[in-house]
This record gives structure tokens, C-alpha cells and sequence, in this order.
């Protein structure tokens, strides 16, 4: 009897010990949120840095309010294996004003990736890794899927970039040869669809 009473002591202390990594996020929240906010703030030079500090109006100061919103979205998406369109819609949101400004790809998207650093900071101590291990796999690996799903954004964001580029540069010479005279209409032919 005094064995079932030490186990039961045991397992109800192991129970209460044991953390599951989702609860240990959780607790952690709003230190991970604010520490991956300023990995993707510090990718700035430092002046706008601390514009993005200093300066918290939506109009004032679009892009600074853009990355608060929406990373806090982002974090609580990836933690819940969230809807993909929200996520996509968040990486969306980020990626677009990293793509039109002078990042390589690779700083544009590295935010994400940063993410499973300030995770392993956020918990180091709290609890032993290798009890969450399978549990932190598993969310890097999802990170990492995220990661690859920025880099597409980027991606693409890029190439509407180049497209309208292009466009404005026909757009521009086709006015400078019409004011020039430069222009002639080609006629267009119908081809000739009798047998011969």
C-alpha cells in the first residue's frame, strides 16, 4: 500500500512537473512576441529603428505598425497550426514592404526562421528540452514550412515588382516616340485561309 501511495505521490508530481511545450508558449507569450518584434525592428537601420520605437500611429508610421499587428497574428497562427490563408495573409502584409525595400531575399525573410531561436531562448531553463523535444521538432519543422512560404512571397512580390517596372518603361518610350512621331501602326493581316 505504501508503494501505490509513493507512486501515486510520484506521478501526480511528474503530472504537475511535466509541461507541454503549447502550455510553456503560452505562458511565455507576450516576452516571445515582443522579442521576435524587435529581431524583425533590428533588421533596420538604426535610425528606423528607433522611428518604429518612438513613433506608434498607423498613418505616421505604416510599416512599424504593420510588423506589431501583424506579427502578433503570425506568432498566435503558428502556435495553434493556424489557418494557412491568415498566415499567408500575415506573411503577405510583412514581406510586401521588405520585398519593395533593400533587402536580399535572405534578410527578408529570415525573420521567420529567427523565430525558432527566440523559442529555444524563451524556455531555456524553464523546463528539460528533452522532455518537449519531439514537441519543438515538430514546431521548428512547421516554422520551417512557414519559412518557405515567406521566401514564395518574397518571391512574387519581386516579380510584380519587375512587371510593373517593365511596364512603366514601355509605358514611358512608347510616349516619348509618339511625342517624337516616332510611332507607325502596323496593320493587322488576316491570314489567308484559302487553299492554294
Amino acid at each position: 500500500m505504501l508503494f501505490i501511495g509513493r507512486l501515486f505521490l510520484f506521478l501526480t508530481l511528474q503530472k504537475n512537473f511535466d509541461m507541454k511545450l503549447e502550455n510553456l508558449l503560452a505562458k511565455k507569450r507576450s516576452g516571445i512576441i515582443k522579442k521576435w518584434r524587435g529581431v524583425v525592428v533590428g533588421s533596420y537601420p538604426s535610425g528606423t529603428q528607433r522611428f518604429f520605437a518612438k513613433e506608434k500611429d498607423q498613418f505616421a508610421n505604416p510599416v512599424g505598425y504593420t510588423i506589431d499587428k501583424e506579427i502578433e497574428v503570425l506568432y498566435d497562427e503558428i502556435m495553434k497550426e493556424g489557418d494557412s490563408d491568415k498566415i499567408a495573409s500575415c506573411l503577405d502584409s510583412i514581406i510586401r514592404v521588405r520585398a519593395v525595400q533593400d533587402f536580399k531575399p535572405s534578410q527578408a525573410v529570415s525573420f521567420v526562421l529567427q523565430l525558432k531561436n527566440v523559442i529555444r531562448e524563451a524556455i531555456e531553463g524553464e523546463a528539460p528540452l528533452n522532455g518537449l523535444s519531439g514537441e519543438l521538432q515538430t514546431l521548428e519543422n512547421r516554422i520551417d514550412q512557414i519559412a518557405l512560404l515567406a521566401f514564395d512571397t518574397y518571391s512574387q512580390c519581386r516579380q510584380k515588382i519587375y512587371e510593373i517596372r517593365v511596364n512603366e518603361v514601355k509605358n514611358h518610350l512608347g510616349r516619348l516616340l509618339e511625342m517624337a512621331n516616332l510611332t507607325i501602326e502596323i496593320p493587322e493581316l488576316e491570314p489567308d485561309l484559302s487553299e492554294k
